[in-house]
């Protein structure tokens, strides 16, 4: 496995394996088998992939390391871009299907709908890691500033169930919201558990 994570190849072939279900939709799309809500269902699927992204973003490190896996991380700000991609698809068929460009009513909907407003609020983080995830960023805003504002994809990850709850709510099916929810409660908690049994330094004497 680590050879082939090694392979000069590897990188391409996660960004097709990211792009697939893109292709997917596209397909289905072209074919008409969205259902007999075309707008709805690519709304929901779109946000589906971003949590399921997220699970994945989440996931590297925990696998890199209890695998002995150090390749993954060299992964990281692919899936991490691959997971704006799909959240920013899902926010432009949310502004097109549902408010049809309309920036007036998009922004006042985004303000009464509390599930819409914590959608938007993982949405304008995630925007702010793309946009610092490059070297040049690294170098600009040093390294611990950067890693404290990249640990803001834990808020996203924590909005992202609450919209999805939120969402669901109004019909009461919460089957998928749990199964994400404990995906990710795992994958923070293990970064907790890392953190709290990590020895602190001595302290030292007066």
């Amino acid at each position: 496995m680590r050879a082939a994570l090694r392979h000069p190849a590897a990188w391409w072939v996660m960004l097709l394996m990211g792009l697939m279900p893109l292709a997917w939709l596209v397909l289905l799309t072209l074919q008409d088998q969205l259902g007999p809500n075309p707008a709805e269902a690519l709304i929901r699927a779109t946000g589906d992939w971003t949590i399921r992204g997220l699970c994945v973003v989440l996931a590297v490190t925990p696998v890199r390391i209890l695998a002995g896996w150090p390749e993954l991380a060299k992964f990281r700000r692919l899936l991490g871009l691959l997971v704006f991609f799909y959240a920013s698809l899902h926010m432009l068929s949310y502004a097109w299907f549902d408010m049809g460009f309309e920036l007036a009513d998009t922004l006042q909907d985004i303000v009464k709908r509390p599930f819409i407003w914590l959608g938007f609020s993982g949405f304008v983080i995630l925007l702010a890691l793309a946009a610092t995830s490059f070297n040049s960023a690294m170098r600009w805003l040093g390294g611990k500033r950067w890693q404290m504002l990249h640990r803001g994809v834990y808020a996203v990850a924590v909005l992202a169930v609450l919209h999805f709850w939120w969402m669901r709510a109004g019909k009461q099916d919460f089957d998928e919201v749990l199964l994400y929810a404990a995906l990710l409660a795992g994958l923070l908690g293990w970064r907790l558990s890392r953190l709290l049994m990590k020895p602190r330094p001595p302290t030292k004497g007066v």
